[in-house]
Parts: structure tokens; C-alpha cells; sequence
């Protein structure tokens, strides 16, 4: 007599892995990490020197050009032009404190040195790094312009009541504004006018780096 096969009723081995899998689906999205603002500041765009290096790679290309040229002529049995044989006999007579060794000498090692600074600084001294925003992917640079950005914060100050004059300097660190205060006490006024200025840099110009705000306000004479 054989035993009756145990039935097992259908989905019932199914129950756990459906826990499970609603477990696993049910947990909380890990919060996105935040991003440092000090790594989304774009770099300080660097002037591309394009007169410069037009000027040193002519006046390279001229002197190879001309040595080149010399030395061919007199390899194909032709007699020196003048300018090379004066060249040669001042260069090889003349002592090494002659004065125009030495200015020679000096005028190059300027010139030198000049480019290694133009190679080695970025230059656009009148241009401002904006902030770039977070969704742009890519390498992307905004810029604005020192007389621009003082500008937009001269209008803002007059805006600010008691405000009759100012005058707005921006520098790469450091931004001084002169007010002249015609009605209100000038230490409110002063204030306001820190205020609205500190708005005006945050929220409209949006530099990348932005500099120190110096303010002074005395009455105006007007």
C-alpha cells in the first residue's frame, strides 16, 4: 500500500522570495552626495598671447630664414654678402664688455624673460571668473568684465535710499565703493548699502571668486 504524495499547495514556495524581493525594493533612495563648491569653480581663463607669440615667431622665423639662406649661398660657392661679413668681423673683433655686446646681451635676456612671464601668467587681468552650474557637463568658462560688473554694482548702490553718488573700483580681490549720502544717517545707509551690494555680488553677478567688499560712504556735499 503506497503513502499518499504530499501535496503542497502552489505559490507557496514563492512567499518568501516575494518578501524579499518587496523588501529589497522597499528601501529608502541613499540622499545624493553633495558636491563641493570649491570644485565647481571654473578655472581662471588664460589669455591665448597670440600677438606675442606672433612677434617672437617672426622675428625667430626672419633670423632662421636669413642664417639659412647665408649658409647656403656661400656652400654653392658664392663670396659672403656684406651683412654677414660685418656681422662676423665685429662679432669676432670686438671684446665681450664691448657696450654693444652688452646691450645686445641685455635686450635679449629682457625679451627672454618677457615671454617666460607671458608663459607662465595667465593674463585677461580685466576679465572676472563666473560660477558655472552644477547640470553643465564639460569643461566651460564664463567670464565678465571688471568695467561690467562695476557697472551692475554702481546701480545697485544708487538704488539704496540716501544713496546720491558712488563710485564702484573692482579689482581681482578686492572691490571699493565710494558713496555719497545725501539724507538718512550714514551708518544706516552704509548698511543697506553693504547689503544690497553683497545681494548684487551673490545673486546677479555670480563670480566664481568673490572678492572683498570694502565700503565707504561720507556725506555728500551737493
Amino acid at each position: 500500500m503506497t503513502s499518499p504524495t504530499p501535496h503542497t499547495s502552489p505559490g507557496h514556495d514563492d512567499a518568501v522570495p516575494r518578501s524579499q524581493s518587496a523588501t529589497t525594493h522597499d528601501r529608502p533612495a541613499e540622499p545624493p552626495q553633495q558636491r563641493d563648491p570649491a570644485h565647481d569653480r571654473p578655472p581662471r581663463p588664460w589669455s591665448a598671447r597670440r600677438i606675442p607669440a606672433a612677434l617672437a615667431g617672426s622675428l625667430i622665423l626672419l633670423a632662421a630664414a636669413a642664417l639659412l639662406f647665408e649658409a647656403i649661398w656661400i656652400r654653392t660657392g658664392h663670396p659672403a654678402t656684406a651683412w654677414w661679413t660685418t656681422l662676423t668681423g665685429e662679432l669676432g673683433t670686438r671684446p665681450v664688455d664691448n657696450i654693444w655686446i652688452l646691450t645686445g646681451a641685455t635686450v635679449a635676456a629682457a625679451l627672454g624673460l618677457w615671454l617666460i612671464i607671458l608663459a607662465l601668467t595667465p593674463g585677461l587681468w580685466t576679465q572676472l571668473p563666473l560660477r558655472v552650474p552644477t547640470d553643465v557637463h564639460g569643461p566651460m568658462r564664463v567670464a565678465l568684465d571688471r568695467k561690467g560688473a562695476a557697472l551692475l554694482l554702481r546701480d545697485a548702490a544708487i538704488r539704496v535710499p540716501g544713496v546720491s553718488t558712488a563710485r564702484v573700483r573692482v579689482r581681482r580681490r578686492r572691490v571699493t565703493v565710494v558713496a555719497g549720502v545725501a539724507f538718512r544717517d550714514i551708518a544706516d545707509v552704509k548698511e543697506d548699502l553693504t547689503d544690497a551690494l553683497r545681494r548684487e555680488e551673490r545673486d546677479q553677478l555670480g563670480l566664481a571668486r568673490p572678492p572683498r567688499l570694502k565700503v565707504r560712504v561720507r556725506r555728500s556735499t551737493k
